[in-house]
């Protein structure tokens, strides 16, 4: 294989988010699957059978899968060997009778014996076995073996039985991903899902019964998972239709009258109220146990971090903390709501115009806010609000009116609060909280006077940014030896370093190549860290936390010859982040109908990749943000309004070969148009990254002439405003790459 070596100037290849190189995009929290491609069949993998298919979503008999586990005698008698890995395979429904009832989703009549929905639905695969789709067993070139867990199992299998802990034995726990406050990125403390599994993506849900362990991700992280877990797990493919739901598999695997146990201080409203809704109507509980157990077993959990405060001023938010509360005060007014309760890290760092480390790559903070029509209530720990900076921020020391003097409480004292404010409340006052705040923070407020919403007001005022935050986002995007994955993450960190306002990374650099780059999410390290070749596709994905603003940019690139397939791949990829970026569409839309449009070239060719094509984006905040994005699936988000921020991020993933994905940070505004029907006005999409996109992956020919005509487009504004830039800092290597990169293109006709 040859490699890259010294020779190829690295600086050069992550110039262009500026701020360099803001090369990220981690795919959206709603992602589902990656298009895990056979490389024989062009075939997206998880689409027939093989490994990606989940169990079905109901346990009536129907026919056997077509490949039936070799092992299920050995398997009755004694469960997996330590080398296998259980994964989901599909059912074929037997009759339309069937049909209707997985469609109505009501739980059978009938509930399976254990082990018999364990063989039928459960197939192991060797450590070396190759499935439909393609995938090798547990053991891979990584050379990481899986964390092993069955100590952790049997501690907190025991620990479900410990009357210290529960009143009553609880035959199935669950743990989810996030933290108290239903955070994506949560701080080392709260990772128990990584803890207990080894499986330490993003997202997912672990189930552990009496006889199962089950884990729920969608499709960024299948590869991860079924690497990093070993045999007590069984891997549960979200997203693909015969995956069960697991509401419908406890309901499958648990004895009549089970109780099913969960912290509620972690676990969001929404979810608690259905899980408990299906798990009620067949005949279990689903049973609150405030004692964590996983913290229980955790003997060296690390503390909760509690860091400095850094204030912004209004260059970088535009609107004081004072103005935002007076805002909200207004839309509390109009709902006749007398308390908000703000659980979410990143609204109550917006609100306050304050921003912490407590979360890596996140500016966030622990802490929860009460706001009332006349008082404020900040729940924080440690001395960090007593720093002279914050104190003179959130004027504590200037005897205020009170409506603007803010209470500070510890942080854990918030459910007490909350509970003796709602003790005083007349019976028509009400309470406004998140239904995707924590089921114990909800349940502090009675029925009541509660008053859920899908999207505080403040989730939506922050995803509309104003025109400091929109300047400062497009600010953020323009600069101010042997070639490795890590190496090349470890420059670009570099690179953004040594520019003004930089803070932190806004997320871990996903920097892979050849089959690394198949794993959405993957993040080098040394046991899996490959050498950047002349032979293979590479990915970087990073991007930045800077003062003014948040980046998040994808580039893949070539530093051979790449093949025919995957230029082919690529331009379809290409094709679909064009359609996004140049759409023109009404006022009042909402971003799952914008999503076909980044499918629609690979889709004509028989590809696809599974997860969402677009994210909101924070300013100065969380990388992945609400309410807004661009998604198959038609879930209540907010239709996209000028001010808001999302990524466009079509990709293709070839399992064992190579990922694609084209990613810029694209900013929703006005667009004039010849007519305006019913005056709605129309709006498009303004790339705030301006990174060339690497034109020896293209094959031209396949373009329009319009697709033509916006990527030179885009080329000049990256050679205009990242030129200059790099000619005030006597850039030049750099600059003349800049040039090279730029050139216009233009079909043989």
């Amino acid at each position: 294989m040859k490699t890259l070596g010294s020779t190829v100037p690295l600086p050069c290849l992550l110039q262009g988010e500026a701020k360099l190189t803001g090369i990220k995009v981690q795919a959206p929290l709603w992602a589902a699957s990656p298009a895990a491609a056979n490389p024989s069949s062009r075939r997206v993998g998880g689409a027939r059978g093989g490994r990606g298919r989940g169990a079905c979503a109901r346990h009536q008999r129907g026919a056997w899968p077509t490949k039936r586990a070799r092992q299920l005698s050995r398997l009755s008698r004694a469960g997996p060997s330590a080398g296998d890995q259980l994964v989901c395979a599909p059912l074929t429904w037997a009759g339309a009778r069937h049909r209707r009832m997985a469609a109505s989703r009501k739980p059978p009549r009938v509930r399976a014996n254990h082990k018999d929905f364990q063989l039928r639905n459960l197939r192991i695969i060797e450590p070396n076995e190759v499935t439909h789709s393609g995938d090798t067993g547990v053991e891979t070139d990584s050379g990481m073996p899986p964390k092993v867990t069955s100590e952790l199992l049997r501690q907190l299998r025991q620990a479900m039985r410990n009357s210290e802990y529960v009143t009553e034995p609880i035959q199935a726990y669950i743990i989810p991903s996030g933290d108290a406050h239903q955070s994506e990125y949560i701080a080392p403390c709260d990772c128990r899902r990584a803890f207990v599994s080894g499986f330490d993506g993003s997202a997912g849900t672990a189930i552990i019964t009496e006889e199962h362990a089950a884990m729920w991700t969608d499709g960024r992280y299948f590869l991860q998972a079924a690497k990093q877990m070993d045999s007590n797990w069984t891997l549960m493919k979200m997203g693909l239709k015969d995956t069960p739901t697991q509401e419908d598999w406890l309901v499958s695997v648990l004895p009549e009258g089970s109780r099913v146990g969960v912290d509620p201080s972690i676990i969001p409203t929404d979810y608690w109220k259905k899980m408990a809704k299906v798990l009620r109507s067949a005949g279990h509980h689903l049973i609150p146990v405030k004692e964590n157990l996983v913290d229980k077993i955790w003997t060296d959990r690390p503390e909760r971090p509690c860091k400095p405060l850094l204030t912004l001023g209004l260059d970088y938010t535009g609107i004081s903390w004072k103005d935002k509360i007076a805002d909200l005060r207004l839309k509390m007014a109009e709902r006749n709501v007398v308390w908000f309760v703000v659980t979410a890290l990143d609204e109550i760092a917006w609100l306050f115009n304050l921003r912490g480390s407590d979360v890596e790559h996140n500016p966030v903070f622990f802490s929860y806010a009460v706001i009332g029509l006349e008082t404020i209530m900040l729940f924080i720990d440690g001395d960090r609000i007593d720093a002279p900076s914050v104190k003179e921020h959130l004027l504590l020391d200037l005897g205020l009116e009170a409506e603007y003097r803010i209470q500070v409480h510890p942080y854990k004292s918030i459910l007490s609060e909350l509970k003796a404010l709602c003790a005083d409340l007349s019976p028509r006052e009400k309470v406004w909280v998140s239904d995707k705040a924590s089921y114990a923070v909800s349940e502090a407020i009675p029925k009541d006077h509660r008053c859920c919403m899908p999207y505080t007001p403040i989730c939506i005022a922050k995803a509309v940014k104003n025109s400091a935050e929109s300047e400062g986002m497009r600010r953020a995007h323009v600069p101010k030896g042997d070639v490795t994955e890590i190496s090349a993450a470890d420059k670009a960190e570099e690179f953004r370093r040594q520019q003004a306002d930089f803070v932190d990374l806004s997320f871990p650099t996903i920097s892979s190549t050849g089959p690394n780059g198949a794993i959405i999410h993957y993040a080098p390290v040394p046991e899996t860290n490959r050498t950047l070749s002349l032979d293979e596709v590479y990915l970087i994905d990073s991007g930045a936390q800077y003062k003014d603003g948040t980046t998040d940019v994808t580039r893949t690139m070539h530093f051979g010859t790449p093949t025919a397939y995957e230029k082919e791949c690529f331009t379809y990829v290409l094709k679909g982040h064009i359609a996004v970026s140049a759409a023109i569409f009404p006022t009042g839309t909402k971003g799952h109908l914008l999503d076909s449009f980044a499918r629609s070239a690979l889709w004509d060719s028989g590809l696809d990749y599974l997860h969402g094509t677009g994210h909101g984006v924070g300013s100065f905040l969380n990388v992945h943000e609400g309410p807004c994005g661009i998604s198959y699936k038609t879930f209540s988000d907010e239709p996209l309004e000028a001010g808001m921020i999302v990524t466009d991020e079509p990709g293709y993933y070839e399992d064992g070969s190579f990922g694609i994905r084209i990613e810029n940070v694209v900013l929703v505004v006005p667009v004039k148009t010849k007519y305006n029907f019913n005056n709605r006005g129309s709006l498009t999409f303004e790339p705030l990254t301006l990174v060339p996109i690497q034109t020896k992956m293209i094959d031209v020919d396949s373009l329009t002439d319009k697709e033509c005509d916006w990527l030179n487009n885009y080329h000049l504004t990256c050679r205009d405003v990242i030129g200059k830039e790099l000619q005030k800092q006597g850039r030049q290597e750099a600059l003349e790459w800049l040039i090279r990169e730029t050139q216009p293109i233009s079909k043989q006709h």
